[in-house]
């Protein structure tokens, strides 16, 4: 075990999250994680059960006294998204996560942490092994690949669970109760690459985007951070103006609910040219530091030489290619008329990756308006089927519409009023969360998302704020107090 786990409180919950971290659990390959916790539940002598996609259902009956209290399931999701620095060695397939305290925060070697939702399974997991807890019927449920599509969630087959209120312990702001959620859609573009034979005296280059804090799609998409995809474009996009630079390969962006972090170009640069091409790529450098020096203060464009290359992307293609790169959308596309502040309406511009013969440029769309949705799908889809790109959207998911007389969110009011003597905050949350999905398979379900405070989420950065899993388990303890 972690040494420095076993000094954080609440120990029981701390002791759960670091186990989960040494299972390795990348969405679609949550077969170790959810094996683990069907033993778990056994090992507790607790009921449980596993769905045919790996969803896990594990169930604690009554203590005496309490059978006739509203039954209610407390519900996170089993995978993480994976991202690491480029100079990490680490294999999400094989290794357990490296955890360290840092003064009141915990973080991860590199990598992200998986407290997303690693510490909403934990809280489940302790409530379930805690034998002093008064409480009416529990049943806890694990997802799986809530971060690559809500598969778990979409197959969730109606009369799995049985319970009349759900917590959601996928939130990540103490203090903050969510009752509605946006939907979501993601769009995704292929093109055939067209070659050609570097026919001038070339010099050749790497050039990189890098040092950006990147983050969740949904929940940072308002912060104003840049944008590895969009960067990395700007500058071939100009060098190609101005310099005759012809790229040869590209890696931008990596998750399609992450915000670009980093990304890079092979490039051919014509001899006579390479001068002028190098003090740009310094002058962009500095642009960018300007321009981000709030929000991304780590930005940096480097340039590096690369061995030599014969073919480059045909110069009409490599055109197309980044003049459509270049006027896609991404960011906030509307704020939302009804909740101040609240973003409505945004798109994602998540990653280019040319794999072998293909450039797949993959995005993805958010709104709490289905109408708005589906006319920022169009908008995207549009930007790559002018230029002859192959382009399919998902079948998304749907929001998840504010019930703002919920019985399950009063309670929890009301006990976090007691413990802490002010009110939460009760919001909607512009990201995906799988309570829109349980509203449409149990219909009258009354739900509540909330969770720890958590920073840097999908990305190396994340951290978790440690007092306020306590204060989170503590609201959990004051709510089975006044449930009835």
């Amino acid at each position: 075990m972690n040494e420095e786990m076993l000094s954080l409180k609440p120990a029981k919950v701390f002791y759960y999250f670091n186990e989960i971290t040494k299972i390795p659990r990348p969405s679609k390959k949550e077969t170790l994680i959810s094996e683990w916790l069907e033993a778990t539940g056994k090992k507790m002598g607790l009921p449980t059960k596993r769905d045919k996609v790996g969803n896990v259902l594990i169930s604690k009956p009554a203590t005496p006294g309490k059978e006739n209290v509203t039954p209610v399931i407390f519900q996170a999701h089993m995978d993480m998204v994976c991202e690491k620095n480029a100079d990490t060695p680490f294999d999400f397939d094989k290794d357990g996560i490296q955890t360290y305290v840092d003064g009141e925060w915990l973080k991860a070697k590199g990598t992200t942490l998986g407290a997303d939702d690693g510490i909403g399974m934990a809280m489940a997991l302790a409530i379930l092994d805690d034998p002093d807890l008064q409480h009416g019927p529990i049943e806890c449920l694990f997802t799986i690949d809530e971060e690559t599509g809500l598969t778990g969630a979409k197959a969730l087959e109606a009369g799995f669970m049985t319970g009349k209120m759900l917590i959601n312990l996928d939130s990540e702001d103490e203090g903050q109760f969510f009752i509605g959620c946006a939907g979501g859609q993601d769009t995704i573009a292929t093109l055939k690459c067209d070659y050609e034979k570097v026919d001038f005296d070339a010099r050749y280059y790497k050039v990189t985007v890098k040092g950006l804090q990147g983050g969740h799609s949904g929940d940072d998409i308002n912060k104003g951070r840049g944008n590895a995809v969009k960067l990395l474009t700007r500058v071939l996009w100009n060098a190609y103006q101005d310099y005759d630079l012809r790229v040869a390969d590209i890696q931008a962006g990596n998750l399609r609910n992450a915000i670009a972090r980093e990304g890079y170009a092979i490039v051919a640069v014509p001899a006579q040219s390479e001068k002028e091409f190098t003090q740009y790529v310094q002058e962009m450098d500095a642009v960018y530091k300007s321009e981000f020096h709030t929000t991304d203060p780590g930005v940096m464009v480097t340039l590096e030489q690369a061995e030599k290359v014969e073919l480059v992307l045909e110069e009409s293609f490599q055109i197309d290619m980044l003049n459509a790169l270049l006027v896609c959308p991404h960011g906030v596309q509307a704020m939302s008329q009804d909740i101040p502040g609240f973003v409505e309406t945004s798109t994602n511009l998540a990653s280019v990756k040319k794999v072998d013969d293909e450039i797949t440029i993959t995005t993805s769309q958010r709104s709490s308006v289905e109408s708005r949705k589906q006319a920022v799908v169009d908008k995207v889809s549009t930007t790559f089927w002018m230029i002859g790109a192959d382009v399919v959207t998902t079948d998304g998911y749907p929001g998840w519409e504010p019930n703002p007389n919920s019985e399950v969110l009063r309670v929890l009011v009301d006990a976090y009023k007691n413990l802490f003597h002010k009110d939460p905050q009760v919001l909607a949350i512009h990201a995906g969360l799988e309570c829109g999905l349980f509203s449409e398979k149990y219909p009258g379900l009354d739900m509540v998302s909330i969770g720890p405070t958590l920073r840097g989420v999908h990305s190396p950065d994340e951290k978790l704020e440690i007092n306020t899993v306590q204060m989170c388990w503590d609201l959990l303890i004051e709510f089975f107090r006044l449930l009835k």
